[in-house]
């Protein structure tokens, strides 16, 4: 399995599960386009991926918003001449109890989670279709898509919705050699998580294969899916959560 040549927008990837798959395609040659909302985390995290030869810019700005996906897609075009995969990995999560949950937040969480994910697709599938070459694009679901969680009911709902919309992108985009997966990780250490008090020793608990998910882990399987490899491949959801999912141990 190899990305060489191959150009790539990967958004919210400044550092955890994103950055780490931005590592990877660089690896294996590909041309990364890294966005973050977080200038710095941005721009150094495309500084310490391009050492050794390797190519990613930083494109900074919120990636729910029009003109950001515009500026990612024109990037591609511009610096490298095309775009063959898309991984819409930005997200937010904010807790709450239903009760109490307000207006403002439920709407970011659908603005981020929702729309930057169907714009985002949206555009790139029209690039995509210019070039008449295919391509890959990728969505970042969630286990809380599967399972219920208590205080993430919008969450888990707009994760549930972005599995829909890669099963309903197969209608529009197979005619045009795009594939559309998506991707559900369960527990995962990330720089966020490993800060919570016992995060790792509560899900290696929890967890039957005996440990919460490495950013590796789920950045792997992400590249499978974006590769020539898995081309047959489309409108599937993959979980990796270490069989949490399949017990639903309550955290």
């Amino acid at each position: 399995m190899t990305h060489r040549d191959k150009v790539a927008i990967v958004t919210g990837a400044g550092q955890g599960i994103g950055l780490e798959i931005c590592r990877q395609l660089a690896e294996q040659g590909a041309k990364v386009i890294l966005n973050d909302l977080d200038a710095k985390l941005a721009t150094h995290g495309a500084d310490k991926i391009s050492k050794g030869g390797k190519q990613c810019i930083p494109v900074v700005g919120d990636s729910s918003r029009p003109e950001t996906i515009n500026r990612l897609v024109t990037a591609a075009a511009d610096e490298f001449g095309r775009l063959d995969i898309v991984i819409a990995n930005a997200g937010i999560t904010l807790f709450g109890d239903f009760f109490d949950y307000q207006p403002e937040a439920f709407s970011r969480v659908m603005e981020v989670n929702l729309a930057g994910t169907f714009f985002l697709a949206q555009a790139a599938a029209k690039q995509m279709k210019k070039q008449n070459s295919g391509g890959s694009l990728l969505f970042m679901s969630s286990v809380t898509g599967h399972q219920a969680h208590k205080d993430l009911a919008a969450y888990a709902m707009s994760k549930a919705a972005i599995e829909m919309l890669a099963k309903n992108l197969v209608i529009e985009l197979s005619q045009f050699k795009i594939n559309v997966n998506t991707i559900a990780p369960g527990a995962t250490l990330t720089e966020r998580t490993t800060n919570e008090p016992d995060y790792e020793s509560i899900w290696s608990k929890l967890t039957p294969m005996g440990r919460p998910s490495h950013v590796s882990d789920i950045a792997s399987a992400a590249l499978f899916l974006v590769s020539d490899a898995a081309k047959q491949i489309t409108g599937q959801t993959l979980v990796i959560d270490g069989g949490w999912s399949s017990i639903s141990p309550n955290p």
